[in-house]
């Protein structure tokens, strides 16, 4: 019997050996935004259910992560097997081949729940390219006690002129309370998020329909004009190195009257762990000129699969447990309802318990109302609501972002950043061909 039982433990001691070593480690690279470090520290479910696999995490800021992937994605270096990529990414990278279909995902996915606003930007020619980690517009994050302070009431859907109104009502430089906070960063994905979404709704736009650039146009100068104004006299100093997070910082610590930035960032404000002014947060819409179109953008951080690797099996197998109906609900297990990544499934917006959420229904109407087929209150040659859907895009709006980004640094003139970015489109258009 004892050498029996020996027999048996050694078998087990085999067995074991051989699972370690078919046990296969998938590198993931993402941002290093709230839900993805929430994520991270979540493994222990995708463990349970997925023994055979381990996960490294490269995590990154978002201009560094869209460097080191969009690199290795078109070289198919192989350094990730899993990608958090951008709305943008998507369908170009998707048409080059560089990315794994996700078709095959299995039913109990439920493919069809994902809300089609969000689905349709993540799909070439019926090929699903990228899982929606969130979903997100931009709205008016805002302190309810700072604008019944000012003698203010906050629209649902408010205007610019009302924002500038309640911006220098609501500073108070002497107590470090700054009217408005918005991203000053420079970035295609960073400054230029928010300043093309709002040129939008001043009647702005980057091409004409000959693909000419038209930062030369007074409508733009009206954006870039009022954007400098409002930082200039009502934000905070420093205000040009600040992108999503240092905005984050400064609203939850009670420097912000207003903050204009991503739907996804109201967990985060109305958290009463991280934000010192969580009782006290109101929401509206992103604001407009009357002209159609709100100052609001549409996007979606998704999980892709590079086709460079050599692990796609069990990269499906990450994707589908981080994008599924089942880790929404183990958000919501640990963390509660309002943490749950937001705008990718139509069933969470259905679920009475979301409902309940105060930034739940603000949020869905600021994503169903973007449109990225029309944009702009002109017509255009492109789709996309804060950039527009070409290769060439990434570059040229980093550009531009830094022309802007200096003009509210006090480096130039608005004038001047302007003709800058009117210049360096117009090169780059030229030498990529859409204009001779």
């Amino acid at each position: 019997m004892n050498t029996t039982f020996r027999a048996l433990m050694g078998a087990c001691a085999l067995a074991a050996l051989a699972t370690g070593a078919t046990s296969e480690t998938i590198t993931v690279a993402t941002v290093n935004n709230g839900d993805m470090i929430r994520m991270q520290g979540l493994m222990d479910d995708f463990y349970a259910k997925h023994p055979d696999i381990e996960v490294e995490w490269v995590t990154l800021e978002e201009n560094v992560l869209r460097q080191r992937v969009t690199q290795d994605v078109a070289t198919k270096g192989g350094q990730f097997d899993v990608m958090t990529i951008g709305t943008y990414e998507v369908p170009i990278w998707g048409e080059r081949g560089w990315l794994v279909s996700l078709n095959d995902l299995p039913e109990s996915y439920d493919v069809d729940d994902l809300l089609p606003a969000i689905r349709e930007g993540l799909t070439v020619d019926g090929e699903l390219y990228a899982a929606p980690f969130y979903g997100e517009s931009s709205m008016v994050m805002y302190r309810t006690d700072l604008m019944e302070k000012a003698g203010l009431e906050m629209p649902d859907a408010p205007t610019w002129t009302f924002i500038k109104e309640a911006a220098a009502a609501m500073t108070d430089k002497d107590n470090e309370v700054y009217g408005i906070c918005l991203r000053g960063k420079a970035g295609w994905g960073e400054n230029m998020a928010f300043l093309s979404a709002m040129a939008n709704s001043y009647g702005a736009k980057w091409f004409d329909m000959d693909w000419k650039p038209q930062f030369d146009s007074e409508a733009w100068a009206n954006t870039l004009n009022d954007y400098l104004e409002l930082m200039n006299n009502y934000g905070p100093p420093g205000a040009s190195g600040n992108g999503f997070n240092e905005n984050l910082a400064l609203f939850q610590t009670g420097k912000c009257g207003m903050w204009i930035d991503a739907t996804v960032a109201a967990s985060f404000v109305t958290n009463p762990n991280d934000s010192q002014v969580a009782d006290s947060v109101g929401f509206a819409q992103a604001p407009d000129n009357g002209l159609g179109p709100r100052g609001n953008w549409l996007w979606a951080w998704n999980l892709g699969i590079p086709a460079g690797t050599q692990k796609v099996d069990a990269a499906k197998a990450f994707v589908e447990w981080a994008t599924s109906k089942d880790y929404t609900a183990l958000v919501a297990s640990k963390e509660g309802w309002a943490n749950v990544p937001p705008g990718t499934r139509q069933s969470l917006y259905e679920n009475p318990e979301y409902q309940s959420v105060p930034f739940a229904k603000m949020t869905l109407e600021s994503i169903l109302s973007a449109d990225p087929k029309n944009p702009t209150v002109d017509e255009v040659p492109y789709v996309g609501v804060q950039f527009v859907a070409i290769p060439e895009f990434q570059g040229i709006g980093t550009a531009v972002g830094q022309q802007f980004s200096a003009a509210l640094a006090g480096q130039m003139s608005a004038e001047q950043a302007l003709d800058n970015a009117q210049k360096l489109t117009e090169r780059e258009m030229m030498k990529a061909g859409y204009i001779k």
